[in-house]
């Protein structure tokens, strides 16, 4: 490992610290603004509407992020969005009780819009940072971050808000966006307009062109799906994926109701806690797996883990025994965490210029797919079982996920043989030897860059 690569690892630890700060606090404000909205009004439906503002507020940012990327370097998009969640938590702190649905919604409309343009800015900027050959490692590692944030912000937020209160548990988390905000501050983050800068210039290939100069009419976004065969189909998995996420997010406290209705809150609390632990777990084999072999996951990865989630949380609500279904539970967080690498991974390949653009539209399509999958789903849940509703939300998955599976197989067929068929097929799709394939290109790696090529 040379000194250079030792230094930008060192740095990107340090981000992913500053990182899982300020997701616990977004998955503690998740919890402590849910039950603040329901004290505040008294309505169920505010709690729906909150997280409807939310989630149509990811998905807009999801569709502008991309030109932002292309405007401005991916630091400071990363840093004013921290900033912004920090300040308007800082607003709902000092709002007078008169104004303070309106300073809700406002809420809901910042930490929405700032979640998702900071999410895509960090991933999109991940080869720039720790270079081509460690992005695998690199996404490993925030998700890793991400997971165990999860864990600690969920459990905490109960105890947080019953023994301090509100007040003290926003200023909690107006705290996690500022050290957020100082580490990005702090770090000389590469990517977004630096980024694509330097790959224009680079002649990354048509593709990038194409961004740059193509029809105006014709979003940049989809111009990224388009230069990758079976890119659309994959973008189209994940929000199907994000849709069936809906469901057991939706099931669970009712399911675990059923189980123990004196304290329904221990089961949910118990699976995601096995639910982490098994996505760590598997992050913690797909970053040995790379750091021996080279290699990555790749989209036959992303592919069978969508399968195998999708069926173990299916699995969840079947009645099993309580220790079947903590080992059902790893098996689900396990196989999350796989597919999250292998996506990511995926969508780093493409040109620095299109990258932003395609993991803004992949935001858009995981916010729609949720939102439009937490109105069915509570519908659903009126009338039908837990396991019925989940079983239908993730059979979506796992079908769309089978059609990806025999896209990609159909698409390794139709790739010419030898090292230049690979190599010529990727540089078709505008994208560089050295960024279609993720590990070394004279080992001949498998990866997810394979889908990408006609």
């Amino acid at each position: 490992m040379t000194r250079d690569t030792a230094v930008s690892e060192r740095r990107f630890r340090f981000l992913v610290a500053g990182y899982a700060v300020s997701s616990y606090g977004t998955f503690l404000n998740m919890v402590a603004l849910n039950l603040f909205v329901y004290e505040t009004t008294g309505r169920a439906l505010a709690m729906g509407l909150f997280m409807a503002v939310r989630l149509a507020s990811g998905f807009v940012a999801g569709l502008v992020v991309g030109g932002l990327l292309a405007r401005f370097s991916a630091k400071s998009i990363m840093l004013w969005a921290n900033v912004g969640q920090g300040s308007v938590m800082l607003v709902l702190i000092l709002a007078p009780d008169s104004v303070v649905t309106g300073a809700l919604m406002a809420v809901s409309v910042v930490i929405g819009a700032c979640g998702t343009l900071f999410m895509v800015a960090l991933r999109s900027s991940i080869p720039e940072m720790v270079g081509e050959d460690r992005r695998a490692w690199a996404n490993s590692l925030s998700i890793t971050g991400r997971s165990l944030a999860m864990v600690a912000g969920f459990a905490s937020a109960g105890v947080v808000v019953s023994l301090v209160g509100y007040t003290a548990a926003f200023l909690l988390d107006m705290a996690t966006f500022v050290i957020c905000a100082v580490t990005v501050a702090l770090l000389p983050i590469a990517g977004g307009k630096g980024a694509g800068s330097e790959a224009g210039a680079s002649g990354a290939g048509k593709g990038e062109k194409e961004a740059k100069s193509g029809p105006r009419w014709r979003p940049v976004a989809f111009l990224a799906l388009a230069a990758a065969p079976g890119l659309g189909l994959m973008v189209a998995l994940r929000g199907v994926d994000a849709f069936g996420s809906s469901s057991h997010n939706a099931a669970l406290p009712i399911y675990s109701t059923s189980l123990d209705a004196s304290n329904p809150a221990v089961f949910v609390s118990a699976f995601w806690c096995v639910w982490a632990l098994g996505n760590i777990g598997a992050q913690q084999v797909i970053q040995r797996y790379t750091q021996r072999t080279g290699r990555t996951v790749g989209a036959l990865g992303f592919g069978y883990g969508t399968v195998v989630m999708s069926a173990a949380f299916i699995a969840a609500f079947a009645g099993f025994p309580l220790a079947v279904t903590a080992v059902i539970a790893l098996i689900a967080g396990a196989a999350d965490g796989l597919t999250e690498v292998a996506y990511t991974s995926h969508l780093q390949t493409l040109p620095a210029t299109l990258r932003g653009h395609a993991f803004g539209l992949s935001a858009t399509f995981e916010n729609l797919g949720f939102g439009v999958g937490m109105i069915l789903v509570a519908a659903a849940l009126d009338r039908f079982s837990p396991l019925a509703v989940v079983g239908w939300s993730h059979g979506a998955a796992i079908v769309v996920a089978v059609v990806f599976l025999l896209r990609v197989a159909a698409l390794r067929r139709a790739e010419p043989a030898g090292p230049m068929g690979r190599a010529g097929g990727a540089e078709r799709v505008g994208l560089r030897k050295e960024e279609a394939v993720e590990g070394r290109p004279d080992r001949g790696d498998r990866d997810g860059a394979e889908v990408s090529r006609g």
